[in-house]
C-alpha cells in the first residue's frame, strides 16, 4: 500500500513539474520515443529522437540547438549518411578541443566511409583544364581491379643537335647556362601569371 501511495505521489509531482520533467523521466527510463514529444528543448529532444532511431528528425533538432550540439550533430549527420558534413563537424569539435579522443575516433570512422575525391588528373598536382595536359593527358583503365594510368602525350622533337661544332660556339662561362635557364624559367612563369607584379613605392 505504501508503494502505491509513493508511486501516486511521484506521478503527481511529475504532473505538477510539467511535460518536460515527464519527458526526462521517460528518457531516463529508456523510452525515447515517448520522451521526444514532451521535451521542448531541441538539444534534449534531439537526444531522444536519436536514441529512438529517428535520425533525420534528431539532426534537425540538433541543428536548431546550435553550436552547443556540434558533437551530437556530427553523430546525427553520420547516421543520415552525410559523412563529409559529419567529418566537418567532428573537425570543429577537435579544433575547439584537440584532446577529445571520442570525437577523434568518430572522425576517423566517418572519414573511412567517405570515398576519395577523384579528378581528371593530368600530371601530379594538376587537373585537366587548370594548367594540366588537357585532352592529351593520361587515360585510366582498370584491369582485374587494378587501376592503370596510360600516358598519351604527343612529343615534338625540336632544338639543335649537340655537335662538336655547336659546342665550340659556347662561351667558357660556367654560370652562363644557369643564368639562361633561370631567365627562361622566369619568363615561363611570368607568361602563366605565376609571378607577382612588382609592388609600388611603400611610402
Amino acid at each position: 500500500m505504501r508503494r502505491l501511495i509513493a508511486a501516486a505521489v511521484a506521478l503527481a509531482a511529475l504532473a505538477l513539474a510539467g511535460p518536460q520533467a515527464l519527458g526526462r523521466v521517460a528518457l531516463w527510463a529508456g523510452l525515447p520515443g515517448l520522451a521526444a514529444p514532451l521535451l521542448p528543448d531541441p538539444a534534449e529532444r534531439g537526444v531522444a529522437l536519436y536514441r529512438a532511431g529517428a535520425y533525420p528528425a534528431a539532426d534537425a533538432a540538433f541543428a536548431a540547438a546550435g553550436r552547443t550540439q556540434t558533437y551530437n550533430r556530427g553523430l546525427s549527420l553520420a547516421a543520415t549518411g552525410e559523412y563529409a558534413l559529419a567529418r566537418a563537424y567532428f573537425d570543429a569539435v577537435l579544433f575547439a578541443n584537440p584532446a577529445d579522443a571520442e570525437a577523434r575516433r568518430n572522425r576517423e570512422a566517418v572519414n573511412a566511409l567517405i570515398p576519395p575525391e577523384r579528378g581528371d588528373s593530368s600530371v601530379p598536382g594538376r587537373i585537366a583544364g587548370a594548367g594540366g595536359l588537357g585532352p592529351a593527358g593520361p587515360t585510366e583503365t582498370t584491369t582485374s581491379g587494378v587501376l592503370m594510368i596510360n600516358w598519351k602525350r604527343d612529343v615534338e622533337a625540336r632544338g639543335i643537335a649537340a655537335s662538336d661544332e655547336w659546342l665550340a660556339t659556347l662561351a667558357d662561362d660556367p654560370g652562363a647556362f644557369l643564368r639562361l635557364r633561370l631567365k627562361a624559367e622566369y619568363d615561363r612563369r611570368a607568361a602563366l601569371g605565376l609571378i607577382r607584379p612588382a609592388e609600388g613605392e611603400p611610402w
